[in-house]
């Protein structure tokens, strides 16, 4: 690589640079097929929306190309159901059908027609606010569809080779017994049986341990599945798949991909797709990663009610897949959202940058927003919208009202509607103590034990303060009175919130005031020097 091709390659956004490598790689086609997928055995969470938003970031950067591009995401619902979830209600119920196909599974909250579709719906109705509109693929009804009667045709035929590749990487090989595909009984409904013959080209005999034994045509009867390492490379040849990433846990050496490329090579003559490795993502303070079965999860749901959509997509655009990194729900919150305003800004030109991070940046703000805006957008700071709400006792359309004035486009609306929404949820179940705060009704004992100095000079300031003041009028004041009273701005501001808020530090405080007004605060100045409110 020339000096000046390197260069181009370090300003070019990851996605954008990988969605060459895979036109490099695979050349010129009419239509790339990216793809992406996960069993639905249990919350599908934010670690796994990992793979989901680097194949739609990828696209993105092929549609760039000029390139069309076939997003499928596949549910693995004909896999076995073999663990519950630790966050799941109705154990007993769920007990009953472990070892059958997960589609078949009863949703034990009662709101789906199975187990597989509760967790399928709990992603298909989030992703379009994200932007991302996959072809889902339900593997229960291909399989039953004996639409992949040729594949397992194919595996069955080769079963020596298969075997051999997969015991390349295994500590112990697999008994002589091993076949690359499983039979779901018809009597009982599990995988606990036995293939006992095949008969080339689509005949399978076998037994299952509640005593049940037949045989049956693979291209007539679904009940069979190919076992995940051979599945997984069968359908990139079926779908002619030409990228999929995968976890860090699936990308080792001998791990899944590796057999998966081997295999879709030497038994359907196929290439595996270009493929990258994306890494583990944890919750801050909670250590490790996240794991449906164990209920440590985050799902998009929850990421909604605090992050707005453009948000999320900010945490995984920014980030190199192969770049661990934790999400966090503390005051980092606050300091994400600061940090996206500013790349909007940047983006339409009201705040700069080098010249070097200036390409950077724009694409990341592409790649993060849903839905581009004709001009810079009006840009409530979450600081700001959690002040005015508790100020208004967490009352959403009082503290939209606040702002209206300001939302000018239906675009600005929505979002000012959508970070109202999310800071009372972080207020309400997140924020740390030091964003939170309630305007005093009565000076506290704090208040009450100011020094004199401190209370005169809260005096002065109260008496010479307007409603009617700008902020920074309202700041020149403030400085006068603790001249005059001998006291630092620090001193003064510790002694104000402490009056207000009963807290020594809060939002900015001539916000506050404005706000509540400064009748309020000099009522409460009054009588922390035991003179009565007016």
């Amino acid at each position: 690589m020339s000096d000046e091709s390197h260069e181009a390659a370090e300003k070019e956004h990851w996605a954008d640079n990988i969605a060459k490598k895979v036109v490099e790689e695979k050349g010129g086609l009419p239509e790339y097929t990216i793809a992406a997928g996960i069993t639905p055995s249990g919350v599908v969470h934010i670690g796994n929306f990992r793979e989901i938003i680097t194949v739609d970031l990828v696209g993105r950067g092929l549609r760039k190309l000029g390139k069309n591009v076939r997003f499928i995401y596949s549910w693995d619902d004909y896999d076995v159901f073999r663990k519950i979830p630790a966050n799941f209600p109705k154990k007993d119920l769920l007990e009953k059908y472990l070892r059958q196909p997960i589609v078949d599974v009863p949703d034990p909250f009662g709101c789906h027609k199975s187990f597989a579709e509760h967790n399928e719906k709990m992603v298909e109705d989030k992703l379009p606010l994200l932007g991302v509109s996959p072809i889902f693929l339900h593997q229960a009804k291909k399989y039953r569809a004996c639409e992949y009667a040729n594949g397992m045709r194919d595996a069955l035929k080769n079963k020596g080779k298969i075997k051999g590749i997969l015991d390349e990487w295994r500590k112990d090989e697999l008994e002589e017994s091993w076949n690359p595909v499983r039979v779901f009984c018809e009597k009982c409904n599990t995988d606990r049986t036995t293939i006992t013959g095949y008969k080339p080209e689509y005949e399978v005999s076998y037994s299952c341990e509640c005593g049940f034994s037949d045989k049956f045509d693979l291209r007539k009867n679904g009940i069979a599945k190919l076992q995940w390492r051979v599945d997984w490379p069968m359908r990139w040849n079926y779908e002619k798949v030409k990228f999929e990433p995968s976890g860090k846990e699936h990308s080792s050496e001998g791990g899944s991909n590796t057999t998966a490329a081997k295999l879709v090579n030497e038994v359907w003559g196929y290439d595996a797709p270009f493929h990258v490795m994306y890494e583990f993502i944890s919750i801050k303070g909670a250590g490790g990663k996240m794991s449906s079965s164990k209920g440590n999860t985050i799902d998009l749901a929850e990421m909604l009610s605090v992050y707005e959509p453009a948000l999320i997509r900010f945490l995984f655009v920014r980030t190199m897949p192969s770049k661990s990194f934790e999400i966090s729900f503390d005051g980092d919150v606050i300091t994400l959202y600061d940090a996206f305003d500013r790349l909007e800004r940047v983006y339409f030109g009201a705040e700069s940058v080098s010249e070097n991070a200036l390409e950077q940046q724009k694409r990341i703000y592409e790649l993060s927003a849903v839905e581009v805006p004709k001009a810079l957008p009006f840009q409530p700071g979450l600081r700001h919208i959690t002040t005015v709400l508790q100020l208004n006792l967490l009352d959403e359309k009082k503290t939209f009202d606040y702002f209206k004035h300001e939302a000018k486009t239906a675009f600005d609306k929505n979002r000012l509607r959508t970070r109202i929404a999310c800071a009372k949820n972080w207020l309400a179940q997140y924020a740390p103590e030091q964003f939170l705060f309630a305007v005093q009704e009565s000076p506290s004992d704090a208040a009450l034990s100011l020094a004199p100095s401190h209370k005169a000079a809260l005096s002065d300031f109260a008496n010479s303060a307007k409603d009617s003041d700008s902020e920074d009028v309202l700041a020149e004041k403030f400085r006068a009175s603790a001249e005059k009273n001998g006291l630092s701005m620090k001193d003064l501001f510790t002694a104000a919130y402490l009056l207000l808020l009963n807290k020594d530090r809060g939002p900015k405080l001539f916000q506050v005031l404005k706000n509540v007004g400064i009748a309020k605060f000099r009522a409460l100045a009054k009588e922390s020097l035991g003179e009565k409110a007016e």
